[in-house]
Parts: C-alpha cells; structure tokens; sequence
C-alpha cells in the first residue's frame, strides 16, 4: 500500500483545490513557514478519522472549512481525499486503487466515501485496521507532538 496523492479543497488554509502527487516515498513535508505544512498533516488525520478539534489544532470541527480572505470568499465545504496503490492487497479490498474522502459542509452535515462510495467512518476505519494508519499512528507525526523513544517530529 502506497500513499499515490492528496486533494484538498476548503480545508483550513487551502482555499482553491490542492493536489499533491506522491510518486516516490515520502518522508517529510517541508517548506517555508506559512506555507501550510502542518495544514496538510491536519488534513490527512482529519480524513482518516481525527474527532477531536484540538488534535487538528481547531476550537470547533467548522473551523477546518476555509475561513476566507480579504479577497477569497469563505469556504462552503471541507474536502480531502487520500489516493493508495492497493496493488500489493496490503488493505482488505478488491481494488487496486483506494480513494477515501471525507467532507464536512457548511450545515454541519458530512460524508465519508470509499471509492467514491458513501460509508461510515466504522468503514475507513475498518479498511486500515492491522496497517499501522490511522489519525494518531506513528505513521504520521505532527511537529508539535512531543518526542517519544528517540522519535523526531517532522511535519
């Protein structure tokens, strides 16, 4: 299972839509301050399934839709998708490409998709189950997470 790309779209400080193609390992994000690195670790636990605003470094769950701009209108909706090259069967799925989305809309309603399937966040979750991903795993590790056993934060 390999992490292929990321799509953001009116979350937090990603106004217009965001692509982010990944064709080789990646072990870091790095950039300038400012630049929405930490954004992009927020919105990568959010669509996995982080709950609690305060992980995403939010008062409010709304808070990840774009807040707007002197010249950019807020934000109606909050989307992130995650692609994976599922070619090696590493999740519990017949497809060899994996899409999972999760969107949070200006009402308050929101969606998880599968493959651009409705599905609970009991699904997502259940799809990494044994994989070592999730919104808290050691797979993902946010600059303001404190070091443990020789770990070193990057974002």
């Amino acid at each position: 299972m390999k992490l292929t790309g990321l799509n953001i779209k009116g979350f937090k400080s990603f106004a217009k839509e965001t692509e982010l193609h990944f064709n080789e390992r990646v072990t870091g994000i790095i950039g300038p301050n400012g630049s929405g690195k930490s954004n992009i670790v927020d919105a990568i636990r959010w669509v996995l399934g982080e709950q609690k605003p305060t992980e995403l470094r939010l008062d409010n769950m709304p808070d990840v839709i774009f807040n707007g701009t002197k010249t950019i209108k807020k934000g109606s909706m909050a989307q992130v998708t995650l692609n994976f090259d599922n070619t090696k069967n590493i999740l519990p799925t017949e497809y060899s490409n994996v899409s999972i989305s999760r969107t949070l809309f200006g009402s308050g309603e929101s969606e998880y998709r599968l493959n651009d399937i409705p599905c609970r966040l009991k699904d997502i979750r259940n799809l990494f189950i044994d994989t070592g991903v999730g919104p808290d795993s050691y797979a993902i590790i946010a600059l303001n997470k404190k070091k443990e056993k020789g770990n070193t934060s990057a974002a």
